[in-house]
């Protein structure tokens, strides 16, 4: 399945990730570089367990750091947030390339769509970080936001130029329509279907006038 694949890509993408900002610019001491993998891979733990909200301090006592070591690789939670879900980010701009060829544009925009929604359900918060970085791109969310944005506006226009949804759908909405879908699965967690419905009649107000269900993926 598709979410299967961009899953396993993530998790390689995940264990190869660099840091961001002025520490990818030049080389990490082994020390330090081994700091950042720690702290890297509590955070995913911490965050899948108990939420983006949880304490960054737990998160550096876990690692066996101090929370300044963890400060100077990460200076506030987004920034820490967006190392983190770099691996996904990564899996679905791969997988976005692999739907650009795609013979049906539109079912290659929901099938997008629906692993977005999935991976954004991954961590409890990550839909809201995503939803607030789509307005504020000094965010450190804006790295995960603006490329998979872009991503989908490619898939997006695909699908317009052949007709099947409509041209006043922006990508704007659609990201924060799918964020707004996670968010609401994550807060209903005894419903695993209310994700799909939710994105089902969203796709209903997608469609051109004369395209069919058939061709929107529905």
């Amino acid at each position: 399945m598709a979410t299967e694949t961009a899953g396993r890509r993530a998790e390689r993408s995940a264990a190869g990730h660099a840091p961001a900002g002025a520490a990818a610019a030049r080389p990490m001491r082994a020390d330090a570089r081994r700091n950042y993998e720690r702290l890297l891979a509590e955070a995913r733990t911490a965050f899948t367990e108990h939420g983006t909200d949880t304490s960054l301090e737990d998160i550096a006592r876990r690692a066996g750091v101090g929370i300044g070591t963890l400060y100077r690789h990460f200076p506030n939670r987004t920034a820490l947030m967006g190392a983190v879900f770099q691996g996904e980010v990564e899996a679905l701009l791969g997988y976005a390339r692999e739907l650009a060829d795609a013979p049906q544009p539109c079912t290659a925009l929901v099938d997008w769509l629906r692993t977005l929604i999935t991976h954004a359900s991954t961590y409890r918060g990550l839909s809201r970080a995503l939803m607030t970085a789509s307005a504020d791109e000094s965010s450190g969310m804006a790295r995960c936001s603006v490329p998979l944005g872009e991503a989908g506006a490619a898939l997006l226009a695909r699908a317009q130029r052949a007709g099947a949804v409509r041209r006043d759908v922006s990508i704007g909405d659609l990201m924060q329509l799918t964020n707004g879908i996670a968010l609401a699965a994550e807060e209903s967690p005894d419903d695993p279907q209310l994700a799909d419905r939710l994105l089902t009649l969203t796709l209903r107000g997608l469609k051109a006038e004369a395209a069919g269900t058939a061709r929107t993926g529905a």
